[in-house]
C-alpha cells in the first residue's frame, strides 16, 4: 500500500492514511479510459431532434391536380416533401445514444483514473473539508492553500454549506463520493479526497 500525508484545510499535514494498490496502483490503459469516457459523453446527448413525415403532417390526403394532361411535374398531396410545408424525409427522430460498457470495464477504468493521478502526484488527502458558513472567500482561501485552484473535491456526505460556497467559484467542483466518475477524474488537474471519502471509495471498488 502507498503511504500518503494527510492535510488539514490549512495544508499542514497532520496524520498519515495506506491507500490500497488494488485501486490507487493499477496499469493505466488509454484504451479503457477512451472507451469510459465517450460512453459518459453519448449518454449525456440528448437525442431530442425530432421532424414530422409526410404522416405527421397535417393536411389533405387530395391529389393536388391531374396525374396528365397538364405540362407540369405529376403531384400527389400536399404534404408532398419537394413542397413547401410537406414532410420531411429521413428527418431524425428521438433517440438514445447511450453505450453500454460492462460493469466490470467501468470499475477497472475508474481504478485507472485514480491511479492516473497518483501517479501524476495530483491526489490529495485531507483530514476533512468543512466550513463554519456560507462564504466564498473562505473557500477560495482553503483550495488556495492546497493548491487546488482547478479541483475535483469528493467528500462522503452532503454539505450544503461547502456546495454552496463553492457555486461560484470557476475550474472547481464538489462531488460525493457515490457520483465519482472517469470524466470528472481526469478533466480536473487535481483530485481532493476527503478522507473519509477514501474508505467509500474502497467499499464501493473492492466490493
Amino acid at each position: 500500500m502507498a503511504t500518503v500525508d494527510v492535510l488539514n484545510m490549512k495544508g499542514d499535514k497532520v496524520s498519515q492514511t495506506e491507500l490500497p494498490d488494488e485501486i490507487f496502483n493499477v496499469e493505466v490503459k488509454s484504451p479503457v479510459l477512451h472507451q469510459v469516457v465517450s460512453a459518459q459523453l453519448a449518454g449525456r446527448r440528448s437525442g431530442t431532434a425530432c421532424v414530422k413525415n409526410r404522416s405527421d403532417v397535417k393536411g389533405s390526403q387530395r391529389k393536388l391536380y391531374r396525374q396528365k394532361g397538364t405540362g407540369r411535374a405529376r403531384k400527389g398531396n400536399i404534404k408532398s416533401p419537394v413542397l413547401r410545408g410537406g414532410g420531411v424525409i429521413f428527418g431524425p427522430h428521438p433517440r438514445s445514444y447511450e453505450k453500454k460498457v460492462p460493469k466490470k470495464v467501468r470499475k477497472l477504468a475508474l481504478k485507472m483514473a485514480l491511479s492516473s493521478k497518483m501517479q501524476d502526484n495530483g491526489l490529495t488527502v485531507v483530514d476533512e473539508f468543512k466550513l463554519s458558513e456560507i462564504k466564498t472567500k473562505d473557500f477560495v482561501a482553503a483550495i488556495q492553500n492546497l493548491q487546488a485552484s482547478k479541483a475535483l473535491i469528493v467528500t462522503i456526505n452532503p454539505d450544503d454549506v461547502l456546495e454552496r460556497s463553492s457555486r461560484n467559484v470557476p475550474g472547481v467542483k464538489i462531488i460525493r463520493c457515490e457520483g465519482l466518475n472517469v470524466y470528472d477524474i481526469l478533466k480536473y488537474d487535481k483530485l481532493v479526497l476527503v478522507e473519509e471519502a477514501v474508505k467509500g471509495i474502497e467499499g464501493r471498488l473492492l466490493s
